[in-house]
């Protein structure tokens, strides 16, 4: 049975594959703007809202996109997740000293 860690990886996973290669294009291993911007809108939703930047999936998406080609793979994508989970993270700590339980 896999771990909850486990778990979380490969739901990391299904995540990315549901929306890569929605395009027209059809490339599988990668998510165009449009893919992210449909990934963000229903997997991240929460996050997205409290964006006060119309243009935020763009930036985004300009910062993910490390090797420049205008599309975000896995790995790319993973940076993603990380930098939301640090963020997350820090408002945990922050949470739990609030309600004295540091």
């Amino acid at each position: 049975m896999p771990s909850e860690l486990e778990c979380a990886m490969q739901s990391l996973i299904t995540v990315f594959y549901r929306y890569a290669g929605k395009d027209k294009d059809k490339d599988t291993s990668t998510l165009s703007r449009r893919e992210l911007r449909e990934l963000m809108e229903n997997e991240l939703s929460t996050f997205l809202k409290s964006q006060k930047d119309p243009a935020a999936v763009d930036k985004i998406m300009k910062d993910l996109d490390a090797n420049g080609d205008g599309r975000v793979d896995f790995e790319e994508f993973v940076s993603l997740i990380v930098g939301l989970s640090i963020a997350c993270e820090q408002c945990y700590k922050m949470h739990m000293k609030k309600m004295g339980k540091n």
